[in-house]
């Protein structure tokens, strides 16, 4: 992606790379976008980008809807034999 690009060649020489420089820059340049340039930054990907964005939020989401409930709760694993052929 063009932004991913540009924001780590303006960047490379002056963050480590380690997750928490990430994270700063990540949420830093959204709490600078409005509604209207995120749509636009997602107007102009390719289907490739689109899905690699929706697959990560899916993921991660979905990582912390379960790591909430298991926090909450024990939960018991109840496994169901499926016959695959």
């Amino acid at each position: 992606m063009k932004l991913v690009d540009e924001l780590y060649e303006m960047y490379r020489n002056k963050l480590t790379g380690d997750e928490e420089d990430i994270d700063m820059l990540a949420f830093a340049f959204l709490e600078e976008m409005s509604q209207e340039d995120l749509l636009a930054l997602i107007q102009d990907m390719d289907k490739q980008e689109l899905y690699d964005l929706m697959g990560l939020y899916l993921i991660e989401s979905l990582k912390g809807k379960f790591a909430q409930e298991e926090y909450g709760q024990h939960r018991t694993h109840t496994f169901y034999p499926r016959n695959i052929h």
